[in-house]
């Protein structure tokens, strides 16, 4: 993660991004996985589905969303990998795309699952613009992806029960 031939791949492909592309752009859709971008969002819509009766969903979106630090933060502290164009460390994995991934992802599967590429939509350009501005590595980004989407986008967490009015 840190080291060998796979970090060293990484940190190539990152530098030969980093600076690509409208870098307003890249701020704004880097910009996606801050906390006071997100947590708004996934907040309304937890708000939304506590008003329509979906109030163990909602709450499983805000413990989704208190997962984040749990799991960042130690992997941070134990992988100390040094973030690009700095000898600062605990860059992996990006808890910013993760903040993304559940909070947009959590939105929307609490307002409706139609909303679910608008999520993806948004995540991926989260991701996109935090290694456009080199402010991760690619791998840091791939790392959140992979830990959070299992608690972020699990469908059958989400569910409703079904209403059922006939036999089976």
């Amino acid at each position: 993660m840190a080291h060998g031939p796979l970090a060293r791949l990484d940190e190539r492909a990152g530098r030969a991004l980093a600076g690509r592309g409208p870098q307003a752009v890249a701020e704004f859709c880097a910009d996606l996985g801050n906390l006071q971008v997100a947590l708004p969002v996934l907040a309304v819509a937890m708000a939304y589905a506590a008003w329509r009766g979906r109030r163990v969903q909602a709450l499983y979106a805000g413990l989704a969303m208190a997962l984040v630090p749990v799991v960042v933060v130690p992997l941070k502290l134990l992988v100390d990998r040094a973030g690009p164009f700095t000898t600062e460390t605990g860059w992996y994995p990006s808890g910013h795309m993760a903040t993304a991934l559940v909070a947009y992802g959590g939105a929307a599967l609490l307002v409706h699952r139609r909303l679910l590429p608008v999520a993806v939509l948004l995540t991926v350009a989260t991701g996109v613009g935090l290694v456009l501005r080199g402010y991760h590595w690619p791998l840091d980004v791939v790392a959140s992806a992979c830990l959070f989407t299992p608690i972020g986008m699990r469908r059958s967490s989400w569910r409703t029960p079904s209403r059922r009015t006939g036999p089976s």
